[in-house]
């Protein structure tokens, strides 16, 4: 191997030397893993006190929060309620922090569950705009940013656009986006936006 490859910049040099980066990176992360924690707990106890039309499968399945290290690159860290992962049927609503770059939620839909959700969320597209959402447009379920080539504005295509991208797809995947400026309120915007999700699937 190149030894020059091995060598540290100035900068890393900085960096490896400087254990408090480290630390507080560990610190936000427990926030963060604290704050999803106080989400899931509203998720649950509002699918708990609201009557849904939702499958029993969905339910059954605990909440999970899953943390990582390399989402190109980056830490992150995701709760998923409800969850199912069939082999071929998907049905989740995803919070997501992204370190660097965001917090989101995403509601993700393929096979059986596409199927039976798709025209009703055909029917919340103004609702969608209203909110900021995201319609995904990649053909790889499993990427979350929102780069051009995965996510578009609702508030950009028009009704035919979306109602295309909802029908013609394997899965669809619906997301709000929240910068990493809004953290005090980011805990509530997932909640408040989960409980739309909740409504326009069951609606």
């Amino acid at each position: 191997m190149d030894k020059a490859k091995l060598r540290l910049s100035v900068k890393e040099t900085e960096l490896v030397s400087n254990a408090d980066w480290i630390l507080t990176k560990n610190e936000i992360l427990e926030k963060v893993k604290w704050l999803l924690a106080d989400v899931q707990s509203q998720q649950q106890h509002f699918l708990n006190t609201t009557t849904t039309t939702l499958p029993s499968e969905l339910l059954s399945i605990p909440p999970k929060i899953s943390k990582g290290e390399n989402y190109k690159g980056l830490p992150y860290l995701v709760l998923d309620y409800p969850r199912y992962f069939g082999k071929d049927d998907h049905f989740a609503i995803r919070s997501m922090f992204w370190w660097g770059n965001f917090f989101s939620i995403t509601l993700h839909l393929s096979g059986l569950y596409k199927k039976m959700y798709a025209p009703k969320l055909e029917k919340a597209f103004t609702l969608l705009k209203a909110e900021s959402f995201f319609i995904g447009i990649s053909n790889d379920q499993w990427e979350h940013h929102f780069e051009t080539s995965n996510y578009l504005p609702a508030d950009e295509m028009n009704e035919t656009v979306f109602k295309n991208y909802i029908s013609d797809k394997s899965f669809i995947k619906l997301a709000k986006k929240i910068p990493l400026d809004q953290w005090n309120d980011a805990g509530d915007i997932l909640f408040v936006s989960f409980c739309k999700i909740i409504g326009w699937v069951t609606g």
